[in-house]
């Protein structure tokens, strides 16, 4: 059973809703899951997991959350190398640059992104099922 780990950040719950729908998946699918903010999850915890799904907002001029999120996820980096990712996140402005560069950094630092990254502008009703399916990936 393949073990994965959903870590997130939400300012508005969009987010959070996003997580909650791709551990959705990833269950539906037979994996373990576990659910964690990024105040929850640290660097030395990425080798625990098979897969991780990592969701931020983008924020300001389309960036990562700068306080909590950007630290943890920037500590990981070093251990990203061959691990299978998945990227999520809601907006409210913007086209989405945040998560092409995102996405860039993740390939960069040697992980496999194992799907599309979702994002939604605003809260995630119609795409919740693009959410399940990205968890469904991970597994």
């Amino acid at each position: 059973m393949s073990k994965i780990a959903v870590v997130y950040w939400s300012g508005t719950g969009n987010t959070e809703a996003m997580a909650n729908a791709v551990a959705e998946g990833a269950k539906e699918a037979g994996a373990d899951v576990v659910v964690l903010t990024s105040a929850e999850f640290s660097a030395d915890m990425v080798g625990d997991f098979d897969a991780i799904a990592f969701g931020c907002p983008a924020m300001g001029a389309e960036v990562l959350e700068e306080e909590e999120f950007e630290p943890m996820f920037t500590n990981c980096e070093a251990n990203l190398a061959g691990k299978r990712l998945a990227l999520f996140g809601s907006y409210g402005w913007g086209d989405g640059e945040w998560m092409r560069d995102w996405e860039e950094r993740c390939k960069a630092d040697g992980a496999e992104l194992v799907a599309d990254s979702v994002i939604c502008a605003g809260a995630p009703e119609g795409d919740a099922q693009e959410c399940k399916a990205l968890g469904k990936a991970l597994v």
